[in-house]
């Protein structure tokens, strides 16, 4: 048994020792070596955000720039940031369909209280997928956190009355820190179904940058698996939520 005296010391030293650190880490003193990374790491992204909706980016260049971010990525640092172990824990992945997490941003240091992107976690069970879909007048970029996933990736090329006409762009399979992005203009419908037990992706997406596009932000669902056409096309029959979610969910 340790004495009173002994258990005093040890206390007072303890909390000398905090204070040691907290005092460190006010006056921004941790060598650069022991510092985390990750809020510069969201700085950069809120930066290239304003960019593409104050036009000073294409939302292609948007798409490189985010790509190259991502590639930049302390993958643990960000699992750790957006608490990934809590969200395992907590959330219940759907029989069909993704689950649809939310994190809170405001405690990162540095960080504005808006930060410009909306953010997500999407979770699905072995199987199960973030149905294939399209999007109009928005920017997005994947990085997978954990597990595999079959990505899927299309340009929409013609949208019609009932169809959009598609051409395949990627198909492969992503696994932990890999990514993808989309644009209006480049690969702009995606569809990802996980292969391992569970699988969750990290997922940015900016909303409404280019003022010339007039068409819906939400989701356009579609079948990939339409009739073939000249030059590798593909004529994919527009769906509803429910359609799509009973067929590839």
């Amino acid at each position: 048994m340790q004495s009173r005296r002994a258990f005093n010391a040890q206390l007072v030293g303890s909390a000398i020792t905090f204070s040691l650190i907290e005092t460190l880490w006010a006056r921004d003193l941790f060598a650069d070596s022991t510092k985390p990374t990750i809020q510069k790491w969201m700085g950069e992204l809120v930066e290239i955000t304003k960019d593409l909706k104050g036009q000073k980016l294409t939302d292609v260049q948007f798409q490189t720039k985010m790509e190259d971010l991502y590639k930049r990525v302390d993958l643990a640092d960000l699992c750790t940031l957006i608490k990934l172990d809590e969200v395992e824990k907590k959330t219940k992945l759907p029989d069909n369909g993704a689950a649809n997490v939310g994190f809170d941003l405001s405690k990162v240091e540095g960080l504005p209280g808006e930060v410009g992107f909306g953010k997500q976690i999407f979770g699905c069970k072995k199987g199960r997928s973030i149905v294939p879909h399209g999007h109009a007048n928005m920017c997005t970029g994947f990085i997978v956190l954990k597990g595999k996933w079959h990505g899927r990736h299309y340009d929409r090329v013609e949208t019609n009355k009932d169809h959009y006409v598609i051409r395949p762009t990627i198909d492969r399979t992503f696994g932990p820190g890999e990514l993808s992005t989309i644009s209006d203009h480049k690969d702009n419908i995606h569809w990802f179904e996980s292969t391992s037990d569970t699988a969750f992706i990290f997922n940015v997406h900016v909303i409404g940058y280019d003022k010339t596009i007039k068409e819906t932000s939400g989701r356009l669902y579609l079948d990939p698996a339409g009739e073939k056409l000249a030059g590798g096309l593909v004529k994919a029959l527009k769906m509803t939520s429910a359609e799509c979610h009973k067929k590839y969910g």
